[in-house]
């Protein structure tokens, strides 16, 4: 039996200038929080999802410290409950199957034919993000696959691995070590459990931790290609973590999950670390950057 959720939503609109810090606000009690730009106002609207009814009154109190911290006027924060939807039903209506380069992505309902020459990768679309819709992880595949052409790794990191999608599709390439990493032990779950279920459970260990501190990651290093698909300041606060973790001498390294405006600081932050652009890939305003040591 499917079990419907009922999730709270919160919204606010805030100014583009501020708006990473209040999703960072937002961060502290949502189990995940998107963004919109609204076109009209150039204004964005941040918005965050919860299974608990949030605490209004703590909520409008953190927004108000914050907005005085920052200088700006206090947004007036929104609070709806959203209406149950059977999730898992309507991701696998969403997600059909998917070819990007040498990879097909389909879910495990697919009961077709995988096109010959193909590297076929079963994933449903659920609990951990990364199903190979969303541009940031198509940039990556198409890192991945220029990478494939004339590089071989033995020794793989997966910053932020999501559903491990990008861990299953080293692991099929390359058959090597892959440290699979995640902020959230749900993802490391739902890893490891694709993994399984594509065959490649062998090469890949999960993890759960924030950046680069678990034991796992560290007793892996050097790698010879560390692939980050996570957020923009992330990716600058932690250009020095993985510069260090990267393999002397021609490590490489796959950056997504960045809006095209922040893909300048974001290498900048790396070339100051001793990483050079080897590509860019801009796909539907996201933009994937392979670097190398």
């Amino acid at each position: 039996m499917t079990t419907l959720t009922f999730l709270w939503r919160i919204q606010i609109k805030v100014t583009e200038i501020h708006r990473e810090a209040y999703e960072d606000f937002f961060c502290t009690f949502s189990a995940a929080v998107t963004s919109f730009e609204n076109e009209v106002d150039r204004n964005w609207r941040v918005e965050g999802f919860t299974d608990a009814e949030p605490d209004e009154q703590k909520i409008k109190l953190g927004l108000r410290n914050l907005s005085e911290f920052l200088g700006q006027d206090i947004p007036t924060p929104r609070f709806d409950l959203v209406p149950p939807k059977d999730w898992v039903a309507e991701n696998l209506a969403e997600f059909p199957p998917l070819r990007i380069e040498r990879f097909f992505i389909a879910g495990s309902h697919f009961d077709g034919h995988r096109p010959a020459g193909t590297i076929g990768l079963t994933l449903d679309a659920g609990t951990a993000f990364g199903s190979g819709e969303h541009a940031s992880t198509e940039g990556c595949l198409r890192a991945l696959t220029m990478l494939g052409k004339q590089n071989s790794f033995s020794q793989i990191l997966d910053m932020g691995c999501g559903s491990g999608i990008l861990s299953l599709a080293a692991a099929k390439m390359w058959q090597s070590n892959i440290t699979a990493s995640d902020i959230d032990d749900e993802a490391t779950r739902v890893t490891e459990l694709n993994a399984e279920r594509n065959g490649v459970l062998s090469f890949i260990r999960a993890t759960c931790g924030n950046g680069y501190g678990s034991p796992l990651i560290r007793d892996g290093r050097p790698y010879d290609l560390i692939i980050c698909n996570i957020l923009a300041r992330p990716l600058i606060m932690m250009a020095g973590d993985l510069s260090s973790h990267l393999k002397p001498g021609g490590g490489y390294a796959v950056l997504s999950g960045l809006l095209a405006r922040d893909g300048n600081r974001v290498l900048a932050a790396h070339r100051s670390r001793g990483l050079r652009l080897v590509r860019r890939f801009t796909i539907r305003g996201w933009q994937t950057l392979v670097l190398k040591k």
